[in-house]
């Protein structure tokens, strides 16, 4: 299969990512499956996608939500089994659509043989398969955090030892320093490439070479070691595409993650954009007003830093942030109109974009009640939260604008009973606003966002520009309007978006305004029927491309 891949062939595509837990349920027990994501095929081949990013499916104790794997080469029984797998790859190969499988590579299950084996004595093969330090009950090795609370050092008394994990407790920390440990994931990895696999994400890529008593977690001295060794073992094999997720990637050491030579990965996932709406140097649920200026400037500084030296990844969503048409759009009297303005924005750029399930419909937040949370880390941020003694109302705002659940509820199918995720109680609840907001209602819809999101997919496929072309900012301290133009040769794209639910002065280019001469133009898409002359209405977008004639 890998032989008729054209060579970087996600330069020109659109990566959809599936929470399969909620995506679509084919047996009733309220949780998405494997066989659930084959019958919804034909909806992702009509949008236009080329490969499919799963988060987490192997077998786990879920304590993690599928991040801590206990078997990576097998099919967690809630989603179904390893035939299901071979049927999925099989059958969207049919369409035209790549598998990605995420990959969750710095740690295990506390539940994995491995680690079974690891706790039981230091003189045990598998004990340095993890990251041990003597100390006495009570006195860990130093102060340092879980990222989800809690000390980061879990004491055994059957060996009087204690282990880091930087997630929960049942995520101990794979010992990347063990040539053991790295041999064991290659050859699982081309395992999963031998049965068809088109790429993997690769979860917190930039922590394995993390070094607990220098207190360092990011960015190990290792890390690029590890990384083209991994690359060169497995990835190399054929044209896969592969993103590492590296909240810590920089615009200095991107190029070095992404360099066009292949030796590491095809892209990263950076989120120095996703942060900018906390407070400075607060927690992620410090809430902060977006400033658009700063946003364009990070942007801007990623397109030029990257442009012929690496690989962008685009994206507003995925499993572990809110909804951007709730974050930086308006939800209520604007969804549409701000869901079509955001995709424009981000689809217009360099890189591949990246659609998580349900952004493609405007699918909103959701308010909860706390019984009705089930993430670990809304969980804890509360328990946190309410001993030091915030608000309870004040944890509620900032759990409605940020929780990961928020984008962890059932896909909206259609306008029955659970939206058409299941028959039986999903394991979420729906958002109540799903027979507004729904699959059935948008396909057929030539005006609906996932008509919007379908041209826009589309878009990248014909014109080169949008994967080639050099990135400017304009309007650069405009405090609502993102606007930029990309050039390639003879041709120049246009991107202009009011970002904000007032209308404002603008006015498009001249290039981009009047045919003359040999210079033809024409607009590839917008939001609004047509264009008002000197103005951006609420939420206003369009996108304009110009030739220059020979």
């Amino acid at each position: 299969m890998k032989g008729k891949m054209k060579q970087n062939w996600w330069k020109s595509t659109v990566v959809y990512q599936i929470y399969p837990r909620s995506f679509q349920d084919s047996n009733g027990d309220g949780i998405g499956d494997l066989p659930g994501i084959v019958s919804r095929l034909d909806y992702l081949k009509e949008l236009g996608i080329g490969a499919v990013w799963l988060s987490p499916v192997c077998r786990s104790p879920q304590a993690d939500n599928g991040y801590d794997i206990s078997d990576y080469q097998d099919i967690d029984p809630l989603f179904g089994k390893l035939e299901d797998m071979d049927l999925l790859i099989k059958e969207a190969e049919k369409r035209g659509i790549q598998i990605i499988l995420d990959l969750v590579l710095n740690h295990s299950s506390n539940r994995h043989p491995w680690f079974l084996e690891a706790k039981k004595s230091r003189e045990n093969p598998y004990h340095d398969y993890y990251i041990w330090r003597d100390g006495e009950e009570g006195c860990p090795p130093n102060d340092m955090r879980g990222v989800f609370g809690g000390s980061a050092w879990e004491w055994v008394p059957e060996i009087r030892q204690y282990y880091f994990h930087q997630f929960t407790v049942e995520q101990p920390d794979l010992n990347w320093e063990n040539p053991k440990v790295r041999e064991e994931i290659y050859e699982m990895i081309n395992w999963w490439i031998d049965r068809g696999i088109g790429g993997f994400r690769l979860d917190v890529l930039d922590q394995i070479a993390k070094e607990p008593d220098k207190k360092i977690t990011r960015n190990g001295p290792l890390l690029h070691t590890y990384i083209k060794e991994l690359s060169r073992r497995t990835f190399q094999r054929g044209e896969l595409i592969t993103v590492g997720e590296a909240w810590g990637a920089t615009i200095e050491n991107a190029p070095v993650y992404s360099n066009p030579d292949g030796s590491e990965v095809s892209m990263v996932f950076q989120f120095e954009h996703i942060n900018l709406d906390q407070k400075p140097g607060g927690e992620k649920w410090d809430l902060a007003s977006l400033d658009l200026v700063k946003l364009k400037e990070v942007l801007e500084k990623w397109q030029k830093g990257l442009y012929q030296k690496g690989w962008n990844s685009l994206f507003w969503d995925n499993h572990d942030l809110p909804r951007i048409v709730s974050r930086w759009g308006n939800d209520k009297e604007y969804r549409a109109e701000s869901a079509k303005m955001l995709a424009t924005v981000l689809h217009g750029m360099q890189g591949t974009p990246y659609i998580y399930q349900g952004e493609e419909l405007g699918m909103t937040n959701i308010k909860l009640s706390m019984d009705q949370y089930q993430d670990v880390e809304t969980l804890n941020m509360y328990k946190e939260r309410m001993a030091q003694g915030y608000s309870r109302e004040s944890i509620m705002e900032s759990l409605y604008a940020k929780s990961r659940d928020n984008a962890r509820t059932p896909m909206q199918w259609d306008d029955s009973q659970h939206a058409g995720f299941t028959e039986g109680t999903p394991w979420l609840p729906v958002n109540p606003n799903y027979t507004e907001i729904n699959a059935a209602s948008q396909t057929g819809d030539p005006d609906s966002v996932f008509s919007y999101y379908k041209t826009l997919v589309g878009l990248r496929k014909e014109y080169e520009i949008l994967a080639e072309g050099e990135f400017e900012l304009i309007c650069r301290e405009d405090p609502d309007i993102f606007a930029y133009v990309r050039t390639l040769g003879n041709q120049k794209l246009l991107v202009a978006a009011n970002f904000h639910g007032t209308e404002v002065p603008f006015s498009i280019p001249l290039e981009f305004d009047k045919e003359e001469g040999k210079r033809k133009i024409r607009t590839l898409i917008r939001n609004y029927p047509d264009t008002e002359p000197g103005m951006l209405r609420p939420y206003e977008t369009f996108m304009i491309f110009a030739e220059q004639g020979e």
